[in-house]
């Protein structure tokens, strides 16, 4: 493959290797890797890609619509291998942060009973301590898997990056999957781990008698609208490459995802913060038992990555 657009900040210059490998890391490029921030994709103009990007369109930049659609990407075996990825990422990050914010189901909510109120009992500190936990597990997710699948590892993200015209439609479809087969194994493990299927989430409750579900969906659409215009401008900004690097975006990656789940969390009585990730709440559900507000956490999501594609289509990165 010719025409790299970025050079890879830990490429070197052969010329002051002592000792050449006979193998190199493999890394496909790919425009819709997280943290990635679209350093490492194949120039479009260049004749030299046309072969590759018949097979893998969403390696370069400004992806057609009929590119975006070519189901020929469902018989590239390394697609399918990538979901697998994705599978297995989604199913440790969603075992892992609903297990660290799992607690005995129909608990009484605290009462404040100092002057500090709400800021000093569970309703606030247990979001608190969900935060840091996302905010570091998802950086050091997104470092494991970023260089195989993309680390996208939620479907929100999926979504985000297919209607950016990143992805294309097969991508999508296989990692969804991937996705959604991954939050159900970690439920399955949830229940196992837990001992019933008595337990409720951070992320994925809602008291319906409190909070009406029109309401948790206005949160749950907001919530992802910012998630998806935060984490595309310090993971997917071609333009800020150079400023964050590989190194430092997938902090800033985590650190959306901690802030606006400690942000959605605690301020209404009855709503247990928004979900981001349906992926999550599809595997909590599936290790205890589905409500009929469930449809939030997908079509929120859905919602906001269509929203967030219109600007994203007016105002592109790439100047074509």
């Amino acid at each position: 493959m010719a025409g790299l657009l970025f050079r890879s900040e830990h490429d070197v210059d052969p010329a002051v290797n002592v000792q050449q490998l006979s193998c190199k890391p493999h890394v496909q490029p790919f425009v819709g890797r997280i943290g990635g921030n679209q350093g490492i994709v194949l120039d479009r103009s260049d004749p030299d890609n046309a072969e590759y990007l018949r097979k893998v369109p969403d390696a370069a930049p400004l992806m057609s619509a009929r590119d975006a659609f070519n189901v020929r990407g469902f018989t590239d075996l390394d697609l399918w291998r990538f979901a697998v990825v994705e599978c297995v990422g989604t199913m440790m990050l969603v075992f892992i942060t609903a297990w660290a914010a799992a607690t005995p189901a129909n608990i009484a909510p605290p009462t404040p009973s100092t002057p500090a109120g709400i800021f000093a009992t569970t309703a606030f500190l247990g979001p608190l301590v969900g935060a840091f936990t996302n905010w570091l597990l998802l950086t050091l997710f997104i470092f494991s898997f970023s260089s195989v699948s993309g680390s996208h590892l939620n479907p929100t993200i999926t979504l985000a990056t297919f209607f950016a015209r990143l992805i294309s439609l097969p991508r999508m479809v296989l990692y969804l999957a991937g996705q959604i087969l991954g939050g159900a194994l970690a439920g399955w493990m949830l229940q196992s781990a837990f001992g019933s299927g008595q337990y409720s989430v951070g992320g994925c409750v809602i008291d319906t008698a409190l909070v009406p579900v029109r309401e948790a969906f206005v949160l749950e659409f907001i919530c992802c609208l910012i998630l998806i215009f935060l984490s595309f401008g310090v993971g997917l900004d071609p333009r800020q490459v150079r400023v964050y690097g590989a190194a430092l975006s997938p902090w800033l990656v985590g650190m959306v995802l901690g802030v606006v789940s400690l942000g959605s969390a605690y301020t209404r009585e009855g709503y247990g913060g928004a979900s981001l990730n349906p992926a999550r709440c599809f595997g909590v559900y599936v290790g205890s038992s589905f409500p009929g507000y469930h449809w939030i956490h997908w079509v929120g999501p859905i919602a906001a990555a269509i929203g967030h594609g219109l600007v994203y289509y007016l105002v592109p990165p790439w100047k074509a």
